[in-house]
């Protein structure tokens, strides 16, 4: 007799009936999520055949030119999620600004957070790419939500997950119990429990890091990756790889599978901004995965999801991976090398 599979929507209300993790709103409201997300796993899928590869002709508030699949991303996200009664309120990567559910549908307690479709760049040359998502509590239950309701720092969240569309389609959830990973089962359209648990192997031989900026990167970063650079001959005493696939979800899943580190750091290029990534919808809700499967998450300076967002779009530089490693980095940074 085959072993008994438990899906998502078994998982979440076990999660709410058993180990009391979650309300049934915010069961739903992951729920409603997932299908989002297996909707864009459909497109990504289709490619050239549905048209929807290339670039739109506009930019996103970043200043970033918008990928066909990116505005088609959020707007599955905003379509599946606005009419449930669960949310307050959204915000996207891809929107200047946030997006208040309207006076015609039922309003709940939480705020959903999103970046649609992350490592776009990767898309015409069929790489994997993903979906971020953060779920807030929103602490304007009775007046109307404000930007101000998502300035929360990362210790707020009730769940975080990502989605990866590659040769397979995952989704890597945690609310506040650990990470489990689940698998889309394409034939039933089910995703289906295929690793409890996660954690991240303590010790590491492998690095992410995009090496063309090194010329920009500030004294700590140099240090730390020239030591791995000299290898069995260097102060680590081992030879390390590095691995950068230009999508986070991707690098990240990586880690969370194999061990090792993930850094986008600051550099002196951008002197106006703490980092490149983006706080609430990239940094935080990896971070919190991420430390709930063993590991550590920082800017170099402090723990990420200690980090009080003074705006929406708020960006910070990004170290997360295996402890051991993001703490020596930041001990480097703590040196106030410059």
């Amino acid at each position: 007799m085959a072993a008994r599979r438990t899906t998502l929507t078994q998982f979440l209300v076990e999660q709410q009936r058993s180990a009391r993790a979650i309300k049934p709103e915010l069961r739903l409201l992951i729920e409603v999520v997932a299908r989002a997300c297996k909707a864009i796993a459909v497109n990504v899928g289709k490619g050239a055949l549905a048209g929807v590869l290339g670039s739109n002709d506009t930019e996103n508030v970043q200043g970033e030119v918008q990928k066909k699949l990116d505005v088609i991303s959020n707007e599955i996200l905003m379509e599946a999620n606005e009419w449930g009664g669960h949310l307050a309120g959204m915000a996207s990567e891809e929107m200047e600004t946030f997006h208040e559910i309207p006076n015609r549908y039922p309003k709940g307690e939480y705020l959903l957070l999103f970046d649609p479709l992350d490592g776009s760049s990767n898309i015409d040359v069929n790489v994997s790419i993903g979906t971020i998502f953060s779920v807030l509590k929103s602490s304007d239950e009775l007046g109307p939500v404000t930007e101000k309701s998502f300035l929360l720092p990362g210790t707020q969240q009730v769940a975080a997950g990502y989605a990866v569309y590659g040769p397979t389609t995952l989704l890597v959830l945690t609310v506040g119990t650990g990470v489990h990973c689940f698998t889309l089962d394409r034939e039933m359209g089910s995703w289906v429990l295929t690793q409890s648990n996660m954690m991240i192997p303590a010790e590491t031989k492998e690095f992410a890091i995009n090496m063309s900026n090194m010329r920009h990167w500030d004294a700590p970063v140099k240090r730390y990756i020239d030591e791995l650079l000299q290898g069995e001959e260097g102060p680590r005493g081992k030879n390390f790889n590095m691995r950068w696939v230009a999508s986070m979800v991707a690098d990240v899943h990586r880690i969370m599978t194999r061990g090792g580190v993930f850094m986008y750091p600051s550099d002196k290029r951008a002197t106006h901004r703490a980092g490149h990534l983006r706080l609430m919808y990239e940094a935080n809700p990896m971070s919190l995965i991420v430390e709930q499967a063993g590991g550590a998450a920082s800017t170099g300076k402090e723990r990420i999801l200690d980090v009080k967002p003074g705006k929406l779009h708020e960006r910070v530089s990004v170290f997360l991976g295996s402890k051991s490693e993001v703490d020596r980095i930041a001990a480097y940074h703590s040196t106030g090398e410059q």
